[in-house]
């Protein structure tokens, strides 16, 4: 399927990454002491560009990819986050999401804006079965965030993820179709 996601909310436009963004996302995605949680921390601008060309998917619902989306305030137009969507089976019913936020934009509501928007159109428009999250369970601020959109834990994987050249557990958080209609 060769679509693209572009969803506005009150306050924020999501969009695709793009290239010109490299610079906005190394400020934020940089700060390995607020993203110490994420799997990929970049160090130059290179690091940036290098994902946007070769780790992203084009195109939405390919199985086994990575489509990256961008968060942008509508007010000053300020690329304050992303949000990537994991298609996970070859089936394309799942899929898994995470959430980068600056951290001068975190505690306003963007994230739950942003994800509650993608919920929606993963659920209305793509179908989706359940959608899932892989999260830190020293992550205390995304725990609450996806237990907010409705999301249960499910599992917990004792050291079963190298982050950042340690193994660190893992906390799986799902939703399916039918719970999120129902919150």
């Amino acid at each position: 399927m060769s679509a693209v996601i572009e969803i506005n909310t009150e306050r924020l436009q999501l969009r695709p990454i793009s290239l010109s963004d490299a610079e906005a996302i190394l400020q934020y995605r940089s700060d390995s002491i607020t993203n110490r949680y994420q799997g990929w921390i970049p160090k130059t601008i290179d690091d940036v560009y290098d994902f946007i060309n070769n780790k992203v998917s084009l195109d939405i619902n390919l199985p086994d990819s990575w489509y990256q989306i961008v968060i942008i305030k509508k007010n000053d137009l300020e690329l304050i986050g992303d949000l990537g969507i994991h298609f996970l089976d070859k089936n394309i019913k799942q899929v898994e999401l995470g959430c980068t936020l600056d951290k001068y934009q975190q505690g306003k509501g963007y994230a739950t804006e942003a994800l509650n928007a993608v919920l929606m159109y993963l659920f209305n428009e793509l179908d989706k079965h359940r959608i899932i999250a892989s999260i830190d369970p020293e992550n205390i601020k995304s725990i609450k965030l996806f237990e907010r959109l409705g999301f249960q834990k499910e599992a917990h994987f004792k050291k079963s993820v190298l982050l950042n050249g340690k193994w660190a557990d893992d906390a799986i958080y799902a939703i399916l179709k039918e719970e999120w209609y129902k919150k």
